[in-house]
């Protein structure tokens, strides 16, 4: 039998179509972090011999806390369902947690993210001396995956800006402009999670002392 009854009853089921929602988002953040780690364009910019690998610590963050959110909403489901104290506050706990996770992936990209992009600058430049065909690999991949050719606009282009407009984009700038739109995606996920977070800590701390009541009564 029901122990929560009239509104808390219909917390409930709004806890349960919460967490729905929540699972789903999980399943959205797991995407985007599986997008991020292996999008051809960011695999191609950000691996090699002496890469920088500091974009991809966000990501791992990032891919941990969907997977997380997926085993969590499960659980919210469940503990609703049944009513359970216990699992409603393990409930709490995990979005707690999920929650800091997400902040603490956002605060290091975005604090991050003009070192990020200079490790990369610098990685692409040092490549671009290398006459070693590893060198010219590298630096070919990145004129591939951004669409650009040269170090600098005030810079004559090289034998390999060939097949290239005279007005395409440098590729500083381009990777300046890559990190710009990964790590908005990245932000503007997250800032909608954490809103739907709040949302399923407040139904469930609700619905856990509605449960509570409702046994004292008893």
């Amino acid at each position: 039998m029901s122990k929560v009854q009239g509104g808390m009853k219909c917390v409930k089921y709004l806890l349960f179509a919460f967490n729905i929602i929540f699972w789903v988002s999980g399943l959205l953040v797991l995407a985007v972090g599986l997008w991020l780690r292996f999008d051809p364009n960011t695999v191609e910019v950000l691996t090699g011999d002496g890469a920088p690998y500091t974009f991809f610590i966000a990501v791992y963050i990032l891919l941990g806390a969907g997977a997380l959110m997926m085993v969590v909403g499960f659980l919210g489901c469940f503990g609703a369902i049944r009513e359970s104290q216990c699992l409603l506050a393990l409930f709490f706990a995990c979005l707690v947690i999920i929650f800091g996770a997400e902040v603490t992936a956002g605060v290091f990209g975005f604090l991050n993210k003009e070192q990020i992009s200079e490790e990369v600058q610098k990685f692409y430049s040092s490549s671009t001396v290398d006459t070693s065909p590893n060198g010219t690999a590298i630096v070919t991949s990145y004129y591939k995956a951004l669409n650009c050719c040269g170090a600098s606009t005030v810079e004559p282009k090289g034998e390999l800006c060939a097949d290239f407009p005279e007005d395409v984009k440098d590729c500083l700038t381009a990777i300046t402009d890559f990190f710009d739109e990964k790590l908005y995606i990245i932000g503007y996920i997250g800032i909608g999670i954490a809103g739907v977070m709040i949302i399923g800590m407040i139904f469930s701390m609700v619905l856990c002392c509605a449960i509570r009541n409702s046994r004292e009564v008893i």
